[in-house]
């Protein structure tokens, strides 16, 4: 090892202080060679002496400031879900912060305006104010000067484990910041990299393991979230190029006659935004490129009857469509609805699920293939390799966001000629944030259908603790002997270690205690699909009166008389879960009312509570998801199918975003495949992140 010159290959066992324990600790960390070590960034900085102006301090770091107290006061906590607070703003020449101390009423007693203090802590943005949360603090003297010390040192904090100390991995990275540094090649072009103010990529891997102060970190941190953006954008932009260049879809012309013939099998008139939609759709499927499209709304604003209207442009051609949902209840809920609508029509339409018999799904996949069947509605099933369509001409694909864009592509390849795909729609009940359908959904055009349909009511939503909980039973017991009806949705099927409540053993406490004279029933994922059909069908029917269930009833399940929804253990679900979940009523004529029995026990519990409590429109909702979980874990590798963001943070890079998709269009403009010399390592890179995510490989 003493011979071998170190390079960015080197693996991490041949490097100084690394034994095989220590090895074997950073391959946890995905951690397997010396550049690896190199991307494996702070995620903050500890300032070591001194104190930084306000003016100077920037998000994400942890610092220590000094200031004057200009103002404070203490919130009080409301209700039992939610903290006190006390609020102070600490101000010094050059600025001011924001301080924000939880359950610290003692605090009033402590602090005043005109005191001078010290604070220490985690710098974070809140509505565009920097801002601590409860930092550590100290009284300071009137003599004690504001300005930094010279001699301070940035101390980088590194992501770490309980084997693997965050001091242990800065030992290890900083003797190899020297003779590895200069081996890192810039795929950016200099004079573009310049145009643009981004220090070379080596300068920004040197200030992020190395910083001489704030400035320093921020300009490195903007080019490495930079590359990361344009990177995603490059690869969207290249595969969407691509596409159109090189492959066709069928045109399906629209006429009087035609929309005037699928108009007539919708038993209600359609709303001026879904009009608008279809007008996107329309111009789509009329030209040769391939259509891409994402239909947003909010839930029952009418999605699926935008997209049936596609798919009935595709069989008035002779051609095929298919529609894929996430789960075999929503598939199932989809043929039911499609088939009431086309009732009388000569379309034959067909159901295709995992849990078929193999003769079912022999036959079915046989009358696909030989275009016998106009319409498959389904799951993944229609993603299986075996299975061919005859002339499939459109694809919709429902709730986006259960899907990747690897599974998108998957369901295009569909088509019978290798140079002509379907085109696609895809929709999502879940609104996408701004910043969000720049990125993951890069690739698709969006319209949004941005009303409801009339005679939507409206829903009262409450938060209630577990206190209340058999006030609120007692009081929906008053209005299911009214006539309305119930959805009680639990987070478990059966008893478990954790103590919540589940359907099974809920039920039964329901219909003993509150709903002994009503007809009380249960839907879960273990139940064969014509059961969960029947006891759905019996339910729409009036037939049962409560419905138990797991969130199999999230999408998809339109009961008008069902106005009152209970979803018990409401911290344990997501935010956009939640209002899928309450989307299930205010489809009839009663006034709908969804209460939410929650205990939270951790902030972002707290946050997605009184986010689902203050508003109930879509797009709100889907942007404080957006602020609570934060865009890695929304759009995590896992749900997406691309690697997470290192650096990048969408919620404050969004200017960032804007700059590298208008640029990755103009790279891709002039150099479609990135052939040219001076894009060789751009290039390079860009496959190495995203050939397979993005299926850049049959792109070159």
């Amino acid at each position: 090892m003493a011979d071998q010159p170190l390079t960015l290959a080197t693996p991490v066992t041949d490097l100084p202080d690394v034994g095989p324990r220590r090895a074997a600790a950073l391959n946890r960390l995905l951690i397997h060679t010396a550049a690896d070590l190199l991307k494996h960034l702070p995620h903050r900085w500890e300032y070591h002496a001194g104190q930084i102006p306000i003016g100077r301090l920037q998000p994400d770091t942890t610092a220590t400031a000094l200031g004057e107290i200009a103002n404070c006061r203490y919130i009080p906590p409301v209700g039992r879900s939610r903290k006190g607070r006390f609020q102070a703003t600490l101000e010094d020449d050059t600025g001011t912060l924001d301080l924000v101390f939880f359950n610290a009423p003692y605090l009033r007693d402590k602090l005043a305006p005109g005191m001078r203090i010290a604070v220490t802590g985690k710098l974070t943005t809140f509505r565009d104010y920097l801002q601590m949360t409860n930092p550590k603090w100290h009284a300071v003297d009137e003599q004690q000067t504001d300005s930094p010390n010279p001699d301070a040192a940035y101390q980088p904090i590194y992501p770490a484990t309980e084997d693997l100390a965050s001091e242990t991995i800065a030992r290890i990275i900083a003797p190899l910041l020297d003779p590895l540094l200069p081996q890192i090649e810039d795929h950016l072009p200099d004079d573009y990299r310049q145009s643009r103010a981004l220090p070379p990529l080596v300068d920004a891997y040197r200030a992020m393991h190395r910083p001489l102060d704030p400035d320093h970190v921020a300009a490195a941190r903007r080019r490495l979230a930079f590359d990361e953006l344009l990177l995603l954008q490059l690869g969207l932009t290249m595969k969407r190029h691509h596409t159109r260049a090189h492959f066709t879809a069928p045109t399906l012309p629209t006429t009087p006659a035609i929309d005037r013939h699928i108009r007539d099998r919708f038993p209600f008139t359609l709303t001026d935004a879904q009009n608008a939609v279809i007008k996107d759709i329309t111009k789509d499927l009329s030209q040769p490129a391939p259509a891409n499209r994402l239909i947003q709304g909010d839930v029952g604003s009418g999605k699926t009857v935008v997209a049936l209207y596609a798919m009935l442009l595709a069989a008035a051609d002779r051609k095929q469509a298919a529609l894929m949902a996430p789960t075999e209840l929503l598939a199932e809920q989809h043929h039911a609805s499609i088939n009431a609508m086309l009732t009388g029509s000569n379309l034959n339409i067909a159901l295709l699920t995992g849990s078929m018999t193999p003769a079912q799904r022999k036959q079915t996949a046989a009358d696909i293939a030989a275009g016998k069947t106009d319409l498959v509605i389904g799951t993944h099933a229609l993603l299986t390799e075996s299975l061919e369509y005859h002339d499939l001409a459109v694809v919709v694909i429902d709730e986006q966001h259960r899907f990747g864009v690897t599974q998108r592509a998957a369901l295009r390849s569909k088509a019978a000629d290798p140079n002509a795909i379907p085109h696609t729609l895809v929709m999502t009940a879940t609104p996408i944030p701004r910043t969000l359908s720049l990125t993951l959904f890069g690739d698709l055009d969006i319209s949004t259908i941005n009303a409801l349909p009339p005679g939507r009511q409206p829903i009262d939503t409450r938060v209630v603790s577990e206190s209340q909980h058999d006030d609120v039973y007692t009081y929906l017991a008053k209005r299911v002997d009214a006539g309305e009806q119930l959805y009680v949705v639990l987070p478990a099927i059966e008893d478990s270690s954790t103590g919540l409540r589940t359907v099974r053993s809920h039920a039964k406490l329901l219909e003993e205690k509150w709903f002994a004279s009503k007809r009380v029933a249960t839907v879960h994922g273990q139940l064969k699909p014509d059961t969960r059909a029947q006891i759905m069908d019996r339910f729409r029917r009036g037939e049962i009166d409560v419905l138990v269930a797991t969130t199999v009833i999230e999408v998809g399940v339109d009961v008008p008389n069902a106005s009152l929804m209970v979803v018990e253990h409401a911290d344990r679900f997501g935010l956009a879960q939640l209002h899928q979940l309450r989307g299930r009523v205010g489809r009839g004529s009663h006034r709908s009312l969804c209460v939410f029995i929650a205990d939270p026990t951790t902030d972002d519990a707290t946050l997605r509570l009184e986010a689902i409590a203050n508003t109930t429109n879509g797009f709100d909702i889907a942007e404080a998801d957006l602020h609570i979980r934060g865009m890695g874990e929304l759009i995590g590798a896992r749900q997406s199918g691309l690697p997470p963001f290192r650096v990048a943070n969408l919620e404050t890079d969004l200017d960032l975003l804007r700059l590298a998709k208008t640029d990755a269009e103009s790279f891709i403009t002039s150099d479609p495949l990135l052939e040219n010399p001076a894009h060789k390592t751009l290039r390079a890179r860009l496959f190495k992140h995203y050939k397979s995510a993005l299926g850049l490989g049959d792109v070159a």
